[in-house]
């Protein structure tokens, strides 16, 4: 069956198309695609991962046509004069 893979790196987001057996996770189907030698920054013990903008395990199973996506770490930077003061 096929399946999407999306991530959206810093560069540029990438979507990869693979070719997976029936019944295979979303794990599988991470690692057939390609993506984690494409972009090695991805730690899938760390970030989210998602059908169709749902989040599920990485042992979840695939539907045909399916689009797995890999979220990005969301990590928040604060500038010297955002506090949590309101004066």
């Amino acid at each position: 069956m096929k399946v999407s893979v999306v991530y959206a790196a810093a560069q540029q987001p990438l979507l990869l198309s693979c070719q997976v057996e029936d019944g295979a996770s979303v794990e599988q189907a991470i690692e057939k695609s390609g993506l984690l030698r494409c972009c090695p920054d991805i730690d899938l013990k760390k970030q989210k991962v998602g059908v169709f903008g749902k989040f599920v395990k990485l042992d979840s199973p695939l539907k045909d046509g399916d689009r797995v996506e890999i979220y990005q770490r969301i990590t928040r930077v604060l500038d010297d004069d955002d506090d949590d003061d309101d004066d």
